[in-house]
C-alpha cells in the first residue's frame, strides 16, 4: 500500500517552481524519484530533496498544473510540512508575479531580482 498523497496545486510554471525551490536553499532534481515510506518511490517531474528520508515531488497534469506528491507523514517527521509547503507556495507566487511584471515591462534583459527582507 502506498503512503503517498497527491494534492492539487495552482503551480503551472516548471522553471519558476525550480527557481523558487533553489531560492529557498532546497536541492532540486528533475524527472527523479520522490522518496517515501520504507524505500517506496514515485517518479515526479520536479523533486525537492529534503533532509531525512522523504521528499516532495511535483508532477504535471494534462491541464499544465502540477500536483504535489509526498509521503506527508514521513515529511512531517523532520519538517513542519505546513510551513514548508506554505513557504514554497509563497516563494513561487512572488517569483511568478515578478516574472510577469518583468515580462510586461519589457525588462527581461535588465537583470532584475527581487530581494525579500525578513
Amino acid at each position: 500500500m502506498s503512503h503517498f498523497s497527491t494534492l492539487r496545486t495552482k503551480i503551472t510554471d516548471f522553471e519558476i517552481l525550480k527557481a523558487s525551490l533553489c531560492d529557498l536553499g532546497v536541492t532540486v532534481k528533475t524527472n527523479a524519484d520522490v522518496r517515501g515510506y520504507n524505500g517506496q518511490c514515485v517518479r515526479s517531474d520536479i523533486v525537492a530533496v529534503l533532509e531525512g528520508e522523504y521528499d516532495l515531488g511535483w508532477s504535471r497534469n494534462s491541464d499544465g498544473s502540477f500536483d504535489l506528491i509526498a509521503d506527508l507523514w514521513g515529511v512531517a517527521k523532520k519538517h513542519n510540512q505546513t510551513e514548508l509547503i506554505n513557504s514554497i507556495n509563497q516563494k513561487y507566487a512572488v517569483n511568478k508575479t515578478l516574472a510577469a511584471a518583468i515580462k510586461q515591462r519589457g525588462l527581461q534583459n535588465a537583470n532584475v531580482k527581487l530581494v525579500v527582507q525578513k
